[in-house]
């Protein structure tokens, strides 16, 4: 390439020497004389983005000419230019730039992104691209250049806070857990809110396949088979929310669609590059809990209110109250940071290697992850993912395919329990440790040591393969034929160990009457095939393009979870045929059988008006004979009313779009087989005959929930796009609702699944707006913020009133209220909390008196981030914020006095007759009536208080070393830090996590480094 240069040049500078002879020669025979043309120069220079990215491909040309070049794979380009010459700088997705050579040698620039080059950018909609002018449906979107600068694990975690309408939740800050996603609020009372899932175009199942008997107490059994997709490998992630985006997926977009592309090979030289990243991670918040004279105090006075004052000085007693009488009464120790103080280590290696030509281009990465925990202990996370990709198409052009694969081992070694909640409640003169000699200190069997539950181990391997291959064939010019074929594997086989040594030595347990191994293993395989054939045409003032196609999937699941009890020794407690007795706790398998058909009608008239229509029927195995098949459709429309009044691109208001959509989907989200008589195997023997019992009624009748989506959006660019905003009412409401609806006992069963004619409506405001508040040549500064506002409520539920839900449920209220006593405080004469008789009968009770509502669904969620680009060194910061309300410490320490400790809130408490205090008396759990006070306040409104917060969640700082220090390769290094700052009045562990016996998401700060050459 640089030879074809060279000899480009000599040629330029050879026509350029005849042409000087010629007029030398002119003027020389008495012609008036012309001026000497201005000696050309060498212009070199490098062309990035503004992350300080190198852009290959980008044309450079001199302005008024026709002469230019291309920048290399490197973003280096090379021309020949006089100083009177200026040169324009372009690229798909990018402002132009225009650059005066003058005396410059050594000319960089960056280039700034076009967000609304809407012509030209594109958004993934599934089964097709559409440009971003022309965008009909609302797609969010989030690319990779804010994915890979998050020390994640998991997808939805790089998402947290930067799309609109998606509420996104980390469920616990151990490393491979899950997390929770809601798009557009709770769309069903069966409480599912997962998204459909489609990765390079093949459905993913997300749901987590482990069982909550193995790992329910270290990760609430959310195991996310989306941790197996390296973030570092994805491309782009869109969120299709509204019913013209939606409605192509039919049954399964209820709640909305996830669309994740990943990276792919571009045409140029062979590019290698090296990413490695290290950090660490803490426990951003510990609780003021009470020191040791505080609970010791409280303590003693518990057990003399309650009438025991006397038994404290007897020493028969002291095994009772061990912290009282036997324990050292002076020593304290710091639990929250003994046991959640620690470090998490997080190590990642990335390698890749890309490039091709037009016709053939490919991709391969290799990841490593290791990570740790803030735990003692030796607990390790490991992820290893490769990834592949093959794009070739035949010289005419006609024939295209795309080969993706992608497969990922991780291994995660975990204690078996989460130590947050022993942190939180062990009391602060509870004994060292470990003893003399090194050993667990049992202190003469007085206490658990939490450091045995490191002894009972959690591990868990997955194994996953996720393959897809894209075939298409240009017939005509404007007919295409194209069939998706996809295939995931998603094995799990995860244990929990329970030696009989983790357990305090005076229940007496053996290996033989009580370690135990409880495995489950766990199978997920799907494949899919799905032709397809377009058609689209140009007019010279209309445009159209039709897509159909048919989908075949199938889906199998197998799990089986089993407890082994009784071994010979706890060094054999992980191989099962060592045990006494193995237990079936659950071994199924299921078959999900998908088909449907679906359409695309897109009509675009002058590039103003555009219709666009969409329809699917499908057929799932999940319904009876008759209720099989559901029809979902849309239509959605758009006018660009800045084209079609012919607005001034540099006015004041240089782009207009006003959008609508209205459609249904719908939602089969119910499990397997739940409309057939159903039978499992009770386990027992009746005369050496296998024993059944029944599991499910038939139930033939019931069908779809379905889910309509209305959607009225703006979309307004200001000063050539300098402000960006972006507007979107919306309504959905579902009904047909798929619940178990009450039997009475006597069917024996407590439940028949079937369409409850219950009616759940969202609204909500969504709001993106980006400004490019400087754009200058060596200094850039853009922010982006999106807001939501959202709603819930139950619009109908007939008989409410005489259901079961009566107690759950207000027609007219979200369905995430909680029903609450009315807490009125701590009576001053008994010391005891009173509540709100509502009914006036004298009794408090459930069903009557939990009339106070509270709604711990967010009010607003959103984010804000800048970014600051000066030079090769940018700085990006990102806050989320979010205004709710969740459950304070009442919900969990209600009472002082117990033996436990609590915060040091329940130290001002009620002592004498007469006291006025928030907290009630002290007890250690005897006295009348306290003890159910306290329950009624940990379930009533004082247990809810705001948990509104605004978090620094992402910062990177990066530099890109200048083109003299790094002639060879391209050289990156950056500092990232996560949740580094959370300003909030809530008084609990996290407020996005607020569980107190959950460990919160970590404050982690990475160093790393990329290389590319």
């Amino acid at each position: 390439m640089e030879n074809n240069f060279l000899n480009k040049t000599r040629i330029v500078l050879l026509l350029i020497l005849f042409l000087c002879i010629m007029l030398l020669g002119y003027t020389a025979f008495g012609k008036p004389r012309t001026p000497l043309p201005i000696v050309q120069q060498q212009i070199t220079g490098l062309v990035t983005d503004k992350q300080g990215k190198p852009i290959p491909g980008a044309t450079v040309i001199i302005k008024g000419s026709t002469d230019g070049t291309f920048t290399n794979d490197k973003g280096v380009y090379n021309i020949t230019a006089t100083p009177n010459d200026v040169l324009v700088f372009t690229f798909i997705g990018f402002k132009t730039e225009e650059v005066p050579v003058e005396n410059q040698l050594q000319l960089d620039v960056i280039l700034t992104e076009d967000v609304t080059a809407l012509g030209e950018v594109t958004v993934n909609a599934g089964y097709y691209t559409v440009s971003e002018k022309e965008r009909t449906g609302n797609i969010s979107t989030i690319k990779s250049g804010v994915i890979e600068k998050q020390p994640v694990n998991n997808p939805l975690g790089a998402m947290q806070g930067y799309m609109s309408g998606v509420n996104i939740q980390q469920t616990t800050g151990v490393p491979g857990g899950g997390y929770s996603i809601e798009i557009r609020g709770k769309n069903f009372i069966s409480g599912n809110t997962n998204p459909l899932y489609i990765i390079d175009g093949v459905p993913f199942n997300a749901n987590s396949l482990a069982s909550a008997s193995v790992s329910g107490s270290i990760n609430n059994g959310n195991v996310s088979p989306l941790n197996a997709l390296n973030p570092s490998d994805i491309e782009s992630i869109e969120v299709l929310k509204d019913a013209d985006a939606t409605a192509i997926y039919g049954s399964r977009a209820a709640n909305g669609v996830v669309l994740i592309t990943t990276r792919k090979g571009k045409s140029g030289p062979t590019q290698f590059q090296a990413t490695i990243n290290s950090g660490m991670g803490h426990v951003s918040h510990f609780l003021e809990l009470m020191n040791t004279p505080q609970y010791l105090e409280i303590r003693k006075e518990g057990v003399e209110n309650d009438g025991f004052g006397s038994f404290l000085e007897n020493p028969a007693f002291d095994f009772v109250w061990p912290d009282l009488k036997t324990w050292d009464q002076d020593r304290y120790t710091d639990w929250q940071q003994t046991l959640l103080g620690g470090t998490a280590y997080r190590t990642k290696l990335q390698l890749s290697v890309s490039g091709g030509s037009d016709q053939t281009r490919f991709r391969i990465s290799g990841a490593h992850l290791n990570e740790t925990t803030v735990f003692p202990g030796d607990s390790k996370y490991r992820n290893t993912a490769v990834h592949s990709n093959l794009n070739h198409r035949s010289k005419n052009k006609r024939f295209a395919l795309n080969l993706t694969s992608n497969y990922t081992a991780e291994t995660n070694n975990l204690p078996r329990t989460d130590l947050t909640l022993s942190a939180y409640k062990l009391a602060p003169n509870a004994p060292a440790l470990y003893d003399d000699e090194g050993q667990l200190n049992w202190e003469d069997n007085s206490w658990d040591n939490p450091l045995a539950m490191l002894l009972e181990k959690y591990k868990t391997q997955s194994n996953t393969l996720m393959a897809n291959a894209q075939v298409s064939y240009q017939i005509l010019p404007a007919l295409q034929v194209k069939t998706n074929l996809g295939y995931n594997n998603y094995q799990m086989d995860s244990y929990k160990l329970m030696p009989s040594t983790a357990r305090n030595p005076k229940y007496g347990f053996t290996p033989e009457n009580y370690s135990s191994q409880t495995r489950n293993r766990a199978t997920n395989t799907s494949w899919i095939i799905e032709p397809q054939l377009s058609w689209n045409h140009q007019w010279d003032d209309a445009s159209i393009s039709v897509l159909a196609g048919a989908t075949f999937q199938q889906q199998t699941t197998d799990q089986t979870v089993l407890k082994a009890t009784g071994f010979p020794n706890n060094l054999m407690l992980e191989n099962l045929a060592a045990a006494n007795t193995i237990e079936i706790l659950n071994d199924g398998q299921s078959e999900y059988h998908y088909q449907s058909i679906f359409s695309r009608l897109n009509f675009n008239w002058r590039n103003s008006y555009i219709l666009n229509l969409t329809g699917r029927r499908d057929g799932s195995s999940r319904f009876g004979s008759g209720k099989q098949f559901g029809n979902f459709w849309s239509l959605g429309l758009a006018w660009i009313f800045s084209n079609s009044l012919s607005l001034d691109e540099n006015g004041f208001l240089n782009y207009g779009k006003l959008r609508g959509s209205y459609g249904t989907t719908g939602s089969d989200n119910i499990g397997d087989y739940k409309f057939l008589n159903t039978f499992g195997v009770s386990g027992n023997d009746y005369n050496e005959i296998t024993l059944l019992y029944p599991t499910g009624i038939y139930n033939p009748v019931f069908g779809w929930e379905t889910n309509k989506k209305l959607e009225l959006a703006l979309d307004l660019n200001f000063f050539k796009d300098r402000i960006i905003l972006n507007s979107a009412w919306y309504q959905n409401r579902s009904s047909d609702q798929l619940v178990g609806i009450p039997l009475a006992a006597t069917t024996g069963f407590q439940s028949l699944t079937g369409n409850f004619e219950a009616t759940v409506e969202n609204t909500g405001w969504e709001f993106d707006l980006r400004t490019v508040n400087i754009a200058g040549r060596e200094f850039n500064w853009t922010t982006t913020l999106n807001l939501t506002l959202p709603k819930n409520k139950l619009v109908a539920f007939p008989d409410l009133a005489t259901s079961t839900y009566a107690n759950k449920y207000v027609i007219g209220k979200p369905l995430t209220i909680v029903k609450l006593y009315e807490s009125l405080g701590v009576d001053p004469q008994t010391g005891i909390y009173q509540f709100r008789d509502f009914n006036d009968d004298g009794v408090i009770n459930a069903i009557d008196d939990k009339q106070w509502i509270e709604d711990l669904a967010p009010e607003l969620y959103g984010g804000i981030g800048n970014t600051f680009i000066y030079k090769n060194l940018s700085l990006e910061v990102f806050f989320q914020f979010k205004k709710q309300k969740a459950y304070n410490f009442y919900r969990s320490y209600p009472t002082p006095g117990y033996n436990y400790n609590m915060p040091v809130e329940l130290y001002d408490r009620w002592r004498n007759e007469g006291d006025n205090a928030s907290i009630q008396r002290a007890t250690f759990g005897q006295f009348p009536g306290v003890w159910e006070a306290g329950q009624r306040q940990s379930d009533s409104n004082k247990a809810v208080s705001d948990a509104s917060f605004l978090r620094m969640r992402n910062v990177t700082l990066s530099y890109q070393l200048p083109g003299s220090l790094s002639k060879v390769m391209d050289v990156t290094l950056y500092i990232q830090g996560q949740n580094l700052l959370t300003i909030t009045n809530y008084g609990g562990p996290d407020p996005e996590q607020p569980r107190n016996y959950i460990l919160p998401p970590l404050r982690q700060i990475t160093l790393g480094g990329q290389l590319r050459f």
